[in-house]
């Protein structure tokens, strides 16, 4: 047995022990149900995916200890993680092991660029995935299997390019992007939105998801006095970027999506991570009604301040128990109805519910910026799928 495959099997019995439920004389009748979760385990975007994972594990725990029925029948709600590594051919090799392994369903994954690939393997298998991929191509790929946790690419872009040029007053700005399915997406719709508000972009420069620096990107984008400037990828390289901007004497304002409004941002950028922008899908946490409830659970259970994407995976993994239940049967071809057309109120939005490709109906947009050492909110943007 490799390393690799060892680990797996750790996290899987680890898993299973944490949702079993309590002992009770009806425990041989409970059905196993087999949830799939794949996303960055390793790496430097492994925070990205245990943010994720924690919050499936409190849904699971959760509908474990209510003794959720499906079809009459107590469910045990089983997650079977894999490591995609946040690598597209990883992605669709653990796709087919998931699928082999009889899941019912699929949260995951997380990158757009894992999920996109992905996303074939479970439709040809018909299994329902809700993923955390916010690139628009993963709904555009016209799978019925295929739904989001949050809002894509082209919402947040256009809230961001419109905060950019109305709010800021930035006529000009810079675009980077990390060249991946989510960065290149995020920063082509910011684009648009900047040039459709009235901007200009002066520069756009491309990098990798592995790159730490950004001298030269940063001596192009000097000449060319923007504005602002918009990086499209994770924190692992916003943080040096910001860092670097700093160093140089570049004191337009950097923005960027929901990857660089994480606590690993603020720890890696120390204090030139001040007075940065970050979008992030859906409302504050902190000001819906069970906000301060899940952050008190989820601190208890792990040890550690909620993460980012908890919650939306929380809300991802309740979107599947509940469209079970509603059509008593965990096989997929039977619900997957009932989750197409849901309407719950979920913990990231008092109105959870799909358009027909998948894309969640209501939008919802936040900017933050990096005060005191702190992500605080500036403006919320609230509205309807292509509104």
């Amino acid at each position: 047995m490799n390393i690799n495959t060892s680990r797996r099997h750790l996290m899987l019995a680890a898993v299973f022990g944490s949702t079993m439920l309590a002992a009770t004389p009806a425990m041989a009748q409970t059905q196993e149900v087999k949830i799939g979760f794949a996303g960055p385990m390793t790496g430097p975007q492994a925070h990205y995916g245990e943010e994720m994972q924690n919050g499936i594990l409190l849904a699971l725990k959760e509908a474990n200890e209510k003794q959720i029925k499906i079809g009459g029948k107590p469910a045990k709600f089983v997650l079977v993680t894999r490591d995609d590594q946040a690598d597209p051919r990883m992605g669709v090799q653990v796709a087919q092991q998931l699928v082999d392994a009889h899941i019912s369903g699929m949260l995951g994954h997380f990158n757009s660029g894992t999920s996109i690939p992905a996303a074939r393997v479970y439709n040809e298998a018909g299994i329902p995935q809700v993923s955390m991929a916010t690139a628009p191509e993963f709904t555009k790929l016209g799978y019925n299997t295929a739904f989001r946790m949050m809002t894509n690419d082209v919402q947040q872009g256009a809230a961001v390019g419109g905060f950019i040029v109305n709010k800021l007053g930035a006529k000009t700005v810079a675009v980077i992007d990390d060249r991946t399915a989510y960065g290149q997406g995020l920063a082509d719709e910011l684009q648009r939105a900047v040039e459709a508000a009235g901007g200009k972009v002066v520069r756009r420069e491309y990098t990798t998801d592995k790159a730490t620096d950004f001298a030269a990107i940063l001596t192009n984008i000097r000449s060319a006095a923007p504005a602002a400037i918009f990086f499209g990828g994770s924190d692992a390289q916003s943080a040096p970027l910001k860092r670097q901007l700093v160093a140089l004497g570049i004191t337009a304002p950097l923005l960027s999506g929901e990857m660089t409004r994480s606590e690993t941002f603020l720890k890696v950028a120390g204090p030139a991570a001040e007075g940065t922008y970050a979008s992030l899908a859906g409302v504050p946490i902190s000001t819906l009604s069970g906000g301060k409830g899940f952050e008190d659970k989820y601190k208890a259970q792990f040890k550690k301040d909620m993460g980012v994407y908890s919650p939306y995976a929380y809300d991802g993994a309740w979107n599947l128990i509940t469209a079970m239940e509603k059509a008593g049967s965990d096989e997929p071809e039977k619900y997957l109805p009932e989750l197409a057309k849901l309407e719950r109120k979920g913990l990231t939005s008092d109105n959870i519910a799909y358009e027909k490709t998948g894309d969640l109906k209501e939008v919802a947009v936040t900017i933050y910026q990096v005060k005191g050492g702190k992500w605080e909110q500036v403006e919320t943007v609230v509205s309807k799928a292509g509104k």
